[in-house]
């Protein structure tokens, strides 16, 4: 199994000042079974929790990965999303597989009292037989609804109006909270 992570969140030094890459990459193998990580760069504007990956890029199948771009070149987040496409787009499978990486739009700033806020569609949720997708009364909504749409032709695509819930710094991803099942490898998380 494969997972990704990015850098600015998990090598912050405020939030494991004792652990280096390759402990924190062993970490993510006991307690989430991940063979390998993908590691990204950093995460959009206005993310106050330092770059959390379901703000930037989301599995959708083993081999399928959706990653925000931001197309304006002006936008402050268009390096930093570009080179995290092009990690993704150069990076391989636990097989050695080139992964299919799919660009998702972002839905360009969203500021609230003065601070950009971090809006992404990468934020949605998947469940039984749906996919909640935030959106933000933006043109790109309808993109980002059909991209993944294709992506998941199994689930009902459902766009959330979410520029109440992305006030309180995130979207649908993060107000739930899940929650995975510890594997029964006897590891406990530091």
């Amino acid at each position: 199994m494969l997972g990704s992570t990015t850098e600015q969140c998990l090598l912050n030094p405020n939030r494991n000042p004792h652990l280096g890459r390759s402990e924190i990459e062993q970490i993510l193998r006991n307690y989430l079974g991940v063979e390998q990580i993908i590691w990204l760069g950093e995460g959009i504007v206005g993310d106050d929790t330092d770059g959390h990956i379901d703000d930037i890029a989301r599995f959708v199948n083993p081999e399928t990965v959706v990653c925000i771009l931001e197309q304006d070149s002006k936008d402050e987040n268009y390096v930093a999303l570009r080179k995290n496409f092009e990690r993704l787009t150069a990076a391989r499978d636990q097989d050695g597989k080139k992964l299919f990486v799919v660009p998702l739009p972002c839905p360009g700033p969203f500021v609230h009292q003065g601070s950009r806020l971090p809006a992404s569609y990468a934020n949605f949720y998947i469940a039984n037989q749906v996919v909640l997708v935030p959106t933000f009364d933006h043109p790109n909504d309808r993109a980002a609804l059909g991209i993944l749409g294709e992506l998941f032709p199994d689930r009902k695509v459902v766009g959330v109006p979410s520029a109440s819930v992305v006030i309180g710094l995130g979207a649908i991803h993060c107000v739930t909270q899940q929650q995975p099942r510890p594997l029964t490898t006897g590891f406990t998380p530091p």
